[in-house]
């Protein structure tokens, strides 16, 4: 194409701006040939605030440093000391996701269940009920109670060592989840009593919640089903976190997980990811706090989860506070994991 004159080529120019970069642009165009917003796994896009963003005070005059070969470092952690006769005895303060045997497959499933065990840490089920592979491998398993009720057996949840009540998750708080058709093989539709091959939306409220009150008697008909023997956690997504704790705490939980917006999703709108909820750094600041104005802070035990990269982050959430941290992303990028969008 040339120029009106005719002397020289015409080359049609992109104009970029910060409120329409090329990434938007493409973004728009794509939804727009889907008819649909995106859907992906994995995580957000944007930066927020986070661990990355604060540093060590470490120790020289005013404070002695310990001496590796003089004082010991106990990384032994008990969780839901405040009402199960067996609480939780992890050898270090990390456990594993929850992530559903559906949107992860049973291989995955029994190599995170392995290398939880070689740790001494525990995992989780995620919706769709327990991998009996994960299971065998597994010696401290928590069982997830979640709206949607698929796969669950009471059965099942007496064979954990703890019970998980999920009332959200940090990649999108207040939202349902979503089983992509392609994932519901026929073992999976028969674990869940689904049909194979179509798309699943999970619900988001639990059948027996008309409010928060619905909590404490959800917990009752838990501690009751296991004999008050172990102890039931409750999970939430990041958003109203001192309101949500306290009545978590009120409702008779012994221990929280908290997910921050940074925690990611076996399938999402790409849109809630990154304009939902709040930063994890954010959540369990609020959380804390809210533990420490009821003085119950260290009678509760809190899990602080969602975008937990390596040991400097584990190491930051616990001297904020969190009593363990909980990894998911992560363990599936070390088992070579990608995220796909559709």
């Amino acid at each position: 194409m040339s120029d009106p004159s005719g002397q020289r080529p015409f080359v049609p120019v992109l104009r970029e701006s910060p409120i329409w970069p090329p990434h938007v642009i493409e973004d728009i165009q794509t939804k727009a040939q889907l008819g649909r917003y995106r859907m992906q796994g994995f995580s957000m896009h944007r930066k927020v605030p986070s661990f990355d963003d604060l540093t060590f005070v470490p120790c020289t005059l005013s404070r002695v440093p310990l001496e590796g070969y003089r004082e010991r470092c106990e990384t032994r952690t008990v969780l839901g000391t405040r009402h199960a006769a067996n609480p939780v005895v992890l050898d270090r303060p990390i456990t594993i996701a929850g992530m559903s045997y559906g949107a992860l497959s049973g291989r995955a499933k029994t190599a995170l269940g392995r290398a939880a065990k070689r740790a001494g840490i525990s995992t989780t089920t995620g919706d769709g009920g327990m991998c009996r592979e994960e299971r065998d491998e597994v010696d401290v398993m928590v069982y997830q109670v979640l709206p949607s009720r698929y796969g669950f057996d009471p059965d099942h949840l007496k064979l954990a060592q703890a019970v998980e009540i999920v009332v959200g998750q940090g990649a999108k708080p207040g939202t349902g989840g979503v089983l992509l058709g392609s994932k519901v093989s026929e073992e999976i539709a028969e674990q869940r009593t689904l049909p194979v091959g179509v798309d699943q939306r999970s619900p988001v409220r639990h059948p027996d919640f008309i409010g928060p009150d619905d909590l404490q008697l959800k917990i009752e008909e838990i501690r009751e089903a296991t004999d008050w023997q172990v102890p039931v956690y409750v999970k939430m997504g990041a958003s109203r976190v001192g309101d949500d704790v306290k009545l978590a705490v009120k409702a008779g939980a012994d221990v929280l997980v908290i997910d921050g917006m940074e925690g990611a999703t076996g399938a999402s709108p790409d849109v809630l990811l990154d304009h939902t909820g709040i930063p994890t750094l954010s959540a369990l600041c609020e959380a804390v706090r809210a533990l420490d104005s009821m003085k119950v802070l260290g009678d509760v035990q809190i899990i602080i989860s969602g975008g937990i990269k390596n040991g400097a982050d584990a190491a930051k959430a616990l001297a904020l506070g969190a009593d363990a941290v909980s990894i998911g992303t992560a363990a599936l990028i070390a088992l070579n994991c990608n995220a796909p969008m559709f």
